[in-house]
């Protein structure tokens, strides 16, 4: 498809096109600029980071070289049967296998030609670590040390700033739930607040800017791509609209779509994904246009219903940016129970967030409801009183969020459940848990169980075995929520996007949540920004040198 001969205010020329400024897009500028390419990034938002700068900036990949130092053990047969596994043989097995294989690569690259410290760490399982191929004893989750960033200089307030981490964590500080057994003193955190030395998401999207930077990369914000220039062949460059006009971009080598998901998108999400979604838990930007550029030049599409999934609940205004949170910690922890608006367990509460946000789309085959919403958290008051809730420390008071009641009983009452299928409930999680297993939905058996639940009782059962047993007790809704969406154009093993008769487009690139070809799998912590990385090195290595 070729675009309309209109009027441009502006034009200019590179080799590469970078659209979007998350981990995929600066990997993917950054490779290319090494190769030798010259690249410009396009960035909708007003600052640099996308979803990336809203995580933890955990990086997963399989078999990659930091795991021998820690005693751990790996292979690309290992990785891929996992994978595959997962999504249930719904993938492209060969484009798993390019993942898994390239992923060690991509690390190794940026730590040998930007000085990348990266660090695995032994003990954090994937999340499924039963599952063949999956590793009980970790090492594929990988993080990045602290990012100083007044080296970035002008830069440094120009990175976006979570609503939802600490910027002056590492990952592995961060924690689920934000609470590890050895947080950094008040004096360390006060010593990295000085030197601007940041972690996890943000101080990922630092250190990638640098490398960029260094290696020449150009950078427009508040510039949004509407549209891609085609010559009948294949895409010759992008229009980008911006606060100064319409400018018309000539794209050499290819232009490269990292525009994230369309979670933003409620036309896209109602006709894509398999449930509804409450309100996503990632940047607002990501609404789908890199979908929509690619349909119009005849792209074909893969893995349109899945998402990223995660539990979400509503908060007052005030307490951050978005009047949301992701709920992880809280449903791990012991004296904590999920239940349906039928009073009834329906999942492993500590199973990952992924697996969780998928359980509530069951539907009920005689009602046509999804037989898990709404539904609640459940906890006792020495849960409360022991953890705090959504990571805030107890103080004293009942949180605005949650519902508060002195019995099961009168908590049922209060939510509009049936109060004696609670009491029942609660009654039988008691008993399991003093017989110490939850034959019901095995909580608890798993190393990723056992590491998620109390922080300071990693690898034991009562870290996430507990009665809820002691007055008052409260419950917190959940809702169904995203970070971002996978689905997008189809793509090769070098993120080239393909068309409806399954020949390449030429010089056009998708990566990242723009398009993600994991199906329902979901590795472990990190398992977004480690292909996303990894497909976006492909991507900047291909475009750059043009070679197959």
């Amino acid at each position: 498809m070729m675009v309309s001969k209109a009027r441009f205010d502006m034009t200019q020329s590179c080799d590469v096109a970078v659209l979007g400024s998350g981990a995929a897009g600066l990997t993917a500028a950054f490779a290319a600029a090494s190769e030798g390419a010259q690249v410009s990034v396009f960035e909708k938002h007003s600052r640099i980071g996308g979803t990336t700068a809203w995580s933890g900036g955990w990086i997963w990949v399989p078999n990659n070289s930091y795991m021998a130092a820690l005693g751990a053990s790996d292979s690309t047969e290992e990785a891929v049967t996992y994978l595959m596994n997962q999504s249930r043989g719904m993938v492209d097995e060969h484009l798993i296998r390019t993942f898994v294989q390239n992923a060690p690569r991509m690390v190794d690259y940026l730590a040998e030609r930007a000085d990348f410290a990266f660090y695995a760490v032994v003990g954090l399982p994937d999340y499924h670590p039963h599952h063949p191929g999956g590793k009980p004893q970790g090492g594929r989750s990988m993080g990045l040390d602290l990012f100083p960033f007044d080296r970035l200089g002008e830069w440094a307030d120009r990175v976006e700033v979570s609503p939802y981490y600490a910027p002056y964590l590492r990952g592995d500080e961060l924690g689920i739930g934000k609470a590890v057994p050895q947080p950094p003193s008040p004096e360390e955190i006060a010593r990295r607040q000085e030197r601007d030395e940041r972690g996890g998401g943000v101080g990922l999207v630092g250190a990638l800017l640098e490398a960029c930077l260094k290696a020449g990369v150009t950078f427009e914000t508040n510039a949004s791509a509407t549209e891609l220039l085609s010559d009948g062949t294949g895409v010759t460059g992008v229009v980008i609209d911006s606060g100064d006009g319409r400018t018309e971009v000539h794209a050499k080598h290819g232009v490269i779509l990292a525009t994230g998901g369309f979670d933003w998108n409620e036309e896209y999400r109602r006709t894509f994904l398999r449930g509804p979604v409450h309100k996503p838990a990632s940047i607002p930007t990501n609404t789908g246009d890199g979908l929509r550029m690619a349909m119009k030049m005849g792209a074909a599409l893969q893995n349109m219903r899945e998402a990223w999934w995660i539990p979400v609940t509503d908060l007052p205004e005030g307490i951050n940016s978005m009047n949301l949170d992701m709920i992880n910690a809280d449903r791990t922890r012991p004296r904590s129970i999920m239940i349906n608006g039928k009073g009834k367990r329906y999942t492993n509460e500590a199973a990952d967030y992924n697996t969780i946000g998928g359980a509530f789309y069951q539907e009920d085959v005689n009602t046509f409801d999804y037989a898990n919403l709404p539904t609640w958290i459940i906890i006792d008051d020495t849960n409360l009183k022991r953890y705090g809730s959504r990571g805030t420390p107890y103080d004293g008071t009942t949180p605005p969020w949650l519902v508060e009641a002195p019995t099961i009983r009168d908590l049922a009452e209060r939510l509009g459940i049936p109060a004696d299928a609670l009491e029942h409930t609660v009654a039988r999680w008691n008993a399991q848990v003093a017989a110490g297993i939850d034959d019901d939905f095995h909580r608890g058996e798993s190393a990723h169980d056992r590491w998620w639940g109390d922080p300071y009782r990693k690898g034991e059962l009562d870290g996430t075995l507990g009665p809820i047993e002691n007055p008052p007790f409260y419950a917190m809704e959940l809702k169904p929520g995203v970070i971002g969406t996978k689905g997008g154009p189809k793509v090769d093993d070098r993120a080239r996007v393909i068309d409806l008769d399954g020949n390449v487009i030429d010089n056009l690139y998708a990566v990242g949540n723009a398009s993600s070809p994991t199906g329902t799998g979901y590795g472990g912590v990190g398992g977004t920004l480690g292909p996303a990385m990894t497909w976006g090195w492909l991507a900047g290595v291909h475009a750059a040198d043009k070679g197959d």
